[in-house]
């Protein structure tokens, strides 16, 4: 059988070869300690459940669904920017309904790029941008996220040459993995240079409503000028357990809406329109449940942080997500580093280097454990003596 180039020339999936770590870590008999996925550990909230059943008990979500999602979900998706973000949407024009935003962030270069043109990438970031990247048969470079820097893109440092070519830059806050967070300025710092050199912009807001300490993430929709150039993504998957619902949107520019729906409109006929009004629940009704979860990561971020230094591992407090960016310690890698947590203490980290060049001196460890579990997970690193009071 021959197979195509295009699935030929895939990228190789970095947490497939996590998974198979892990899986031969359990064989051997390890009690494993999972902190490496990105998968949450908590149930649908009950009420958008019932408003599942309740719709697949109809017979009129039972056939196809409208190619740009039911009207009901579009109007809630633009309710929910208004109260959340006072930021106005049209309902019509400048929302299009995705099956998950992974799809989304794959799709979008097939949609608004043609084959060779430049891509604007974090590093470190989402593996799966480079999914999009290989699919459409583009170019990309990439945009360094330095602690330094607050993990922000340093715009000034990229070449007049690659300014030039870009056609297309992706933004991620709260940022996967380093759990940095934007504000409104930087956003507005983005606008301006994207206008100047024509570039669109998408920010993946994957974690847009996980923010610790009294501090709610911004939408890029709230800077000035955001919906001249840019779209924002935004997932249930996240903020209300839904992540295998596989729901979403991006909402903004009229004209890459416009594209992403003409595309999908060949792929796809949108979401099973039962799980469409549970999604409209989830945005629409009571928002406690969001608020209790962001208190349960909050409490799980501060035992990983306090064990960590308690142990003498310099880490810092992630503000949002349920991430947190750990420094790798000196004489190891960050592969190295995690597959000795692994193989020592059945910790499973995900290594740094799988998100990026960038990545490389961290791991990224999941608040997705409940915290005797985080306490447990650090006693066991504890015991592998590569820590001291005195620091890494």
């Amino acid at each position: 059988m021959v197979i195509s180039d295009r699935v030929k020339n895939m990228p190789p999936h970095f947490f497939s070869s996590l998974v198979k770590k892990v899986e031969a870590a359990k064989a051997s008999g390890l009690d494993i300690i999972n902190l490496g996925r990105g998968n949450p550990d908590q149930p649908t909230p009950p009420h958008i459940i019932q408003a599942l059943q309740e719709a697949a008990e109809r017979p009129d979500t039972h056939g196809y669904s409208p190619f740009k999602g039911i009207p009901e979900f579009r109007n809630a998706v633009a309710d929910f920017y208004k109260r959340e973000y006072d930021v106005d949407v049209d309902p019509d024009t400048e929302v299009a309904i995705i099956g998950g935003s992974k799809i989304g962030l794959v799709e979008l270069p097939l949609a608004m790029m043609n084959e060779g043109e430049l891509l604007l990438l974090p590093d470190p970031g989402y593996p799966d941008y480079l999914s999009g990247v290989s699919l459409a048969n583009i170019r990309f470079e990439t945009m360094p996220l330095l602690e330094k820097n607050g993990f922000l893109p340093d715009f000034d440092a990229l070449t007049d040459e690659v300014k030039q070519q870009a056609k297309m830059m992706y933004l991620n806050y709260p940022n996967n993995p380093t759990s940095a967070v934007a504000s409104v300025p930087f956003f507005e710092e983005a606008i301006t240079f994207a206008k100047e050199n024509d570039i669109y912009i998408l920010h993946d807001m994957a974690y847009g409503g996980i923010g610790f300490d009294g501090q709610k993430p911004v939408s890029f929709l709230q800077a000035k000028g955001a919906k001249d150039i840019g779209i924002e993504m935004y997932t249930l998957s996240k903020t209300y357990n839904m992540a295998g619902w596989r729901v979403a949107f991006a909402v903004g520019n009229a004209e890459m809406i416009e594209a992403i729906n003409t595309l999908q409109d060949h792929l796809f006929i949108s979401i099973f329109p039962a799980i469409q009004h549970a999604a409209i629940a989830a945005l629409s009704d009571n928002q406690e449940c969001v608020k209790e979860l962001t208190a349960l990561y909050e409490g799980r971020r501060d035992v990983l942080i306090a064990e960590c230094q308690r142990i003498g591992w310099d880490v810092g407090a992630p503000k949002a997500s349920f991430f947190a960016w750990l420094p790798v310690p000196d004489g190891y890698t960050s592969e190295s580093f995690a597959d000795i947590l692994l193989q020592k203490a059945g910790v499973v980290v995900a290594p740094g280097h799988g998100f990026g060049n960038h990545g490389e001196g961290y791991v990224r460890v999941g608040l997705l454990a409940n915290e005797d579990r985080i306490k447990e997970a650090v006693a066991r690193i504890e015991k592998l003596g590569i820590f001291s009071r005195s620091g890494i």
